[in-house]
């Protein structure tokens, strides 16, 4: 294990796994990490959710925003999808894990954002999180090496300006969002207000949230009604 650290190999994925939230998350070689700035927009979803909420967690790499979500809402019912199939056996495991114990359901998906959702999940969403890559293609080789060599870049690149994933979540949202659900999308705070004003032109009421303990700043719209 020192050995791998020594190489250069991340910590969690030495380790299999990481503290997210209070949770143990599984964390398999070549998996996203969850970064600890993440439970800020943790945080935020739990803050508004209601016991039984239908949370939907895209790009959810190992789960762990949505199961750590779903674990603090009573009776939540959390869908959870991503396109890597590493990333989605991994989000399984720590959702068959924490499912019952903490009392919530939970389903992985495999696939392109919405793609793979069921359709009778549009218009009941409360919580939608998405924690879509956001490094501009130009800069993901300013990374640290960590990132850059045993992380996959499809987790990490986000387009000529990184925000091409983003947009795509945001334009689509309203036609799963309940009438006042919420999406919530990490970013960084250069992107915030290009960010923002996509929220805005896809009809979400957009605000910008952060934390400087954390250098975490979050998008947040909420469908109107």
């Amino acid at each position: 294990m020192v050995d791998q650290r020594v190489a250069g190999q991340p910590l969690e994925h030495v380790l299999g796994w990481a503290e997210f939230a209070r949770l143990r998350i599984a964390v398999d070689p070549g998996v996203f990490v969850p970064r600890r700035r993440t439970e800020f927009l943790v945080g935020q979803a739990v803050a508004v959710a209601r016991p039984g909420a239908v949370i939907v967690d895209l790009c959810c790499g190992a789960g762990a925003i949505g199961i750590a979500v779903a674990a603090a809402v009573p009776g939540a019912e959390l869908h959870a999808a991503d396109i890597d199939p590493a990333a989605v056996r991994c989000a399984r495991r720590n959702a068959a894990a924490y499912g019952p114990a903490r009392g919530f359901t939970a389903h992985v998906y495999q696939g392109d954002l919405y793609r793979p959702l069921p359709r009778e999940l549009r218009g009941r969403v409360a919580v939608l999180t998405a924690n879509v890559p956001y490094v501009p293609t130009g800069e993901i080789e300013f990374l640290p090496p960590e990132a850059r060599t045993y992380e996959p870049r499809v987790a990490l690149d986000g387009g000529g300006d990184g925000l091409d994933l983003l947009r795509r979540v945001a334009a689509a949202a309203s036609g799963w969002l309940a009438p006042g659900g919420h999406l919530f999308i990490e970013t960084s705070e250069r992107q915030a207000e290009a960010a923002g004003a996509a929220f805005a032109a896809s009809g979400l009421l957009a605000r910008v949230i952060s934390d400087e303990d954390l250098a975490a700043t979050v998008i947040t719209g909420q469908r109107p009604g």
